[in-house]
């Protein structure tokens, strides 16, 4: 199970690599956007009921999800065992993410050497917040940040309980892929200090997000060879508002020698300079390599945690 456990994990990176997001229309985080928004309304006029309702959102919501990717698998599996292995992997295809995220964090960067109005446009892709005034290196600053912190949120937090899973039950592994991502889509879409009926969502988001936050600094410390960029990150990390975000954009910012900031909200490795074009594309290659060492990480952790526990399924345990 080892093997096929690594199998499925390069499986679906090499399809992220290869063909990167399935349109909107077939991709079944679009659904899950969709029915969201659809539940994003005001059920009621007293702040108190709506964040009840949000709890309760924030319950059911990524059980959906979950439900569905673990009987796709079982149903799968019931046919034949390959099968219920290869579904197990395009789960984690459509719920993990990392060739979108470097694409446009690239194509940001390179737009603020020559063309701030596309770099702003394009950016709205990566950050929520208002950049009509930012300078070209806070522009990139922006971009960097997010692709740190979307390393986390985009890879490591699918990829992790999948792999720590896969040995044991295929799956749940899915389904634990499946839900996280779950998780992800309601904070982003409802996690907002402005919405009451997403505060369940964002506290629910903080907790599945701590792990996966900081094994992404980790990767990013060990990708850069540079154990001393999470000593430095352990400095800046509790900045941001965030109890997680703030660790792998700290220790990209560490690791490169430069200053990340969000204007009147955070500014980390304060004593450094805003990133040069030259950065971002050093920038952008680290979180690359980071995510494969998250990747092969994610891998030996469930190894040793089904070597640990004793188990070492067949793939036609899962067929029965």
């Amino acid at each position: 199970m080892t093997l096929t456990t690594a199998a499925l994990v390069g499986f679906a990176l090499g399809l992220d690599r290869l063909i990167g997001e399935p349109p909107n229309a077939v991709h079944p985080v679009a659904w899950l956007g969709r029915l969201v928004g659809a539940l994003d309304r005001r059920w009621s006029d007293d702040d108190r009921r709506q964040r009840l309702i949000g709890y309760a959102i924030a319950f059911v919501v990524p059980l959906v999800p979950a439900a569905v990717a673990g009987g796709a698998v079982l149903v799968a599996a019931a046919a034949h065992p390959i099968a219920g292995a290869l579904v197990a992997g395009l789960v984690l295809f459509l719920t993990s993410s990392l060739r979108m995220l470097l694409e446009l964090t690239r194509e940001v960067v390179a737009a603020t050497g020559s063309d701030l109005e596309t770099a702003r446009e394009r950016i709205r892709g990566l950050v929520g917040r208002d950049t009509s005034t930012l300078s070209p290196a806070e522009l990139r600053s922006a971009a960097l940040e997010s692709a740190a912190e979307n390393l986390a949120d985009g890879l490591v937090a699918t990829v992790l309980p999948f792999a720590l899973l896969a040995p044991v039950s295929l799956p749940v592994a899915a389904a634990a892929a499946a839900w996280v991502k779950g998780v992800n889509t309601l904070d982003s879409m409802l996690g907002y200090p402005s919405k009451p009926i997403g505060t369940a969502s964002a506290r629910l988001d903080d907790v599945a997000m701590w792990v996966p936050a900081r094994v992404s600094a980790a990767a990013i410390a060990l990708a850069a060879v540079d154990p001393s960029a999470l000593r430095c990150a352990g400095r800046w990390a509790r900045t941001p508002p965030s109890p997680n975000s703030g660790w792998p954009m700290a220790t990209l910012a560490c690791a490169l020698s430069v200053r990340f900031t969000k204007p009147g909200v955070y500014d980390l490795n304060s004593g450094a300079e805003l990133p040069a074009l030259e950065d971002g594309e050093r920038a952008i290659a680290l979180v690359g390599r980071a995510a494969i060492v998250a990747a092969a990480s994610a891998i030996a952790l469930g190894v040793a945690l089904a070597s640990l526990l004793g188990t070492h399924p067949t793939l036609a345990v899962i067929a029965r």
